[in-house]
């Protein structure tokens, strides 16, 4: 009898995260306003920005768009999945986090859980930028596409597994948080090409981009949806993806299975 009893409360890593990621899920189900409204940052880019590249470099508004849609892609995942290490922060500021320590759940799990659900954000915001460009000569690759939403959500894995290492680390320090992240994700952000061309920037600024991994998920992107599958940049975006979500997965749940 003893033994039955400890088999069915003995943690399931695949169960428990199953059942993190439904519980993660359900606030986004519940207000899918907060989904949406989310959105305002990117279309501010899109709708400001590429109007500025049109006119700087004179190309059509759709060839435009195929080289910027990407860029806005990839910064959702960016800034969205940057800042999820917060909400955790928030939970163990509120004791939230304690009470799921104690439950019966793997400890990877609370991690692993966490970052899977933010692929669900990433795959809906990403398919509602692509279809508000698409009326304005912006070309849908449906394969492209496909992969290169698949490409975002290791990438959004990745970020968000370190947004979370990063929050229980820092734990009630919120200024520190925040501090950290606003500071990386900034040059990340310019020094990708996201949202002006590098080829044309300093030296350095282009030397240090190739060591960059979002450059490299930017490009694969670009390529991607542009129907070139088989470019190399896409090999090197994977690779950039799978190496970081790896690390981020590592990190997080190492510093999950030591908080307290």
């Amino acid at each position: 009898m003893t033994e039955t009893r400890d088999t069915a409360v003995r943690p399931t890593a695949g169960r428990d995260t199953w059942n993190v990621l439904t519980r993660e899920l359900k606030p986004v189900v519940r207000d899918p306003f907060t989904l949406i409204f989310s959105l305002v940052q990117p279309l501010v880019f899109l709708g400001l920005f590429a109007p500025l590249l049109v006119g700087s470099s004179g190309a059509p508004v759709g060839e435009t768009l195929q080289w910027f849609v990407p860029g806005v892609l990839v910064m959702i995942v960016l800034f969205g999945t940057g800042a999820t290490g917060s909400n955790l922060q928030y939970e163990m500021m509120t004791g939230s986090h304690e009470r799921t320590l104690v439950a019966p759940l793997a400890r990877s799990s609370l991690l692993v859980g966490r970052a899977l659900k933010e692929i669900a954000p990433i795959v809906v915001q990403a398919c509602i930028i692509v279809l508000i460009a698409w009326p304005f000569g912006f070309t849908i690759n449906v394969p492209g596409l496909v992969i290169g939403l698949a490409l975002l959500a290791v990438f959004g894995v990745g970020l968000g597994s370190l947004s979370y290492t990063l929050a229980l680390k820092t734990k009630d320090r919120e200024w520190l948080f925040w501090g950290v992240q606003q500071t990386l994700i900034f040059p990340l952000l310019i020094l990708s090409g996201m949202l002006l061309p590098l080829n044309q920037g300093p030296a350095w600024m282009q030397a240090v981009s190739t060591v960059n991994p979002v450059n490299w998920v930017v490009q694969a992107e670009r390529a991607l949806l542009a129907g070139d599958l088989g470019a190399v940049e896409v090999l090197w975006g994977w690779v950039a993806a799978l190496v970081l979500a790896a690390l981020g997965l590592w990190a997080g749940i190492r510093a999950m299975r030591k908080s307290s």
